[in-house]
């Protein structure tokens, strides 16, 4: 559709990936569907991480990560389980795109308890935006001052709702949040690096006063 083209170009709008329109929609898709089964998975992978960080055969050392002192350890167990998740999910896609990488016992993920920790904000991530979608709705049916904001000012319901989904699509998952390809770009924990560079930059979309209407907070917090 004119005007909503997921392509992206490296150096571009903070963007360090280059995709096509449908390299990108697979791109995010991808991710997205990574992200949940992950999720879905999370009571196993925590049990694997436990297993890591007790093990008596994985020794572990304390290092400045530069996020402060970090208690760096393998973790093989998390790793494998992680790995089975990636290629089931990887086996549903009709094509992978970017890096398979996972970075595991790193300066950003140093030991399984900081992997678990990491993917635990996917719903901070994604439920403030669902929230606001769903309640801009209910508000516009309920108060017609509001709908008529929302008409004038954003082009509509519908309109400002593609804006908003369009954006994320397309921001969120372009490579950014570091510059160097190890701490962000199209690996497996460079994704989520990308989708939270996106939330801190919320405040400077042009449809974030959407967002307070319908209750934002944060991503940090409640979500109404």
């Amino acid at each position: 559709e004119e005007r909503y083209s997921l392509s992206i170009v490296s150096g571009e709008d903070g963007a360090r990936l280059s995709h096509s329109h449908e390299r990108q929609y697979y791109f995010a898709l991808q991710s997205l569907t990574l992200w949940r089964d992950i999720i879905d998975d999370m009571f196993r992978l925590w049990a694997m991480a436990e297993e890591d960080l007790l093990s008596e055969s994985v020794t572990y050392s304390l290092q400045d990560t530069g996020q402060g002192m970090q208690r760096v350890q393998q973790c093989p167990r998390t790793y494998k389980a992680m790995q089975k998740i990636l290629t089931r999910v990887q086996s549903k896609v009709n094509h992978w795109v970017g890096s398979s990488v996972i970075h595991m016992r790193g300066h950003n993920v140093p030991n399984a308890l900081s992997f678990i920790d990491k993917y635990t904000q996917v719903p901070r991530i994604l439920n403030p935006i669902v929230s606001c979608l769903e309640n801009l709705e209910k508000i516009c049916e309920k108060d017609e001052g509001i709908r008529q904001m929302v008409d004038d000012g954003f082009g509509g319901l519908e309109k400002v709702r593609k804006d908003i989904l369009y954006d994320f699509f397309k921001s969120a998952f372009d490579g950014s949040g570091a510059d160097n390809f190890y701490d962000a770009g199209s690996c497996i924990d460079g994704r989520m690096t990308s989708a939270w560079n996106w939330c801190s930059q919320l405040q400077e979309k042009p449809f974030y006063p959407i967002f307070k209407l319908t209750g934002f907070v944060g991503f940090d917090g409640e979500f109404k």
